[in-house]
């Protein structure tokens, strides 16, 4: 296949759903693994390329809640500071309507430097008996 792992250098010419024409073979062969399949062009080589995107694994979204003996701490992050309060989700983060604040543990906040905005630090559990 040549230097086909290089697809840099082509042009995608075509973008199709499974269930386009000029799928058919391919969505049989994939079942509902194909996500689509794309026609690729490589001009200076003079070649054509056919490429499938699939689902390679499904599973559900876990977002980990801090680990029980870590301490978690209150963060304010103000509204409009979307990609810090979208960082700090994906940490794991959870807004407490109560406070008004972002409930992550210690190490988030230290990762997203946000220690000089810790309302509240609640000390690590206990691992012997859950308490703190």
């Amino acid at each position: 296949m040549g230097d086909a792992n290089d697809l840099t250098r082509t042009r995608i010419v075509k973008r199709l759903a499974p269930d386009q024409p000029g799928t058919k073979k391919l969505a049989q062969r994939y079942g509902d693994a194909l996500v689509c399949v794309r026609y690729r062009q490589d001009p200076q080589r003079g070649r054509r390329y056919t490429t499938v995107e699939l689902v390679v694994d499904e599973g559900p979204i876990s977002v980990r809640p801090p680990a029980p003996h870590a301490a978690t701490v209150l963060v304010r992050i103000h509204l409009s500071e979307t990609p810090l309060r979208m960082a700090a989700c994906a940490m794991g983060a959870q807004w407490d309507p109560d406070t008004g604040a972002w409930l992550m543990s210690k190490r988030a906040a230290s990762r997203l430097q946000l220690l000089d905005r810790v309302l509240l630090i609640s000390p690590p559990m206990d691992s012997t008996n859950g308490k703190s």
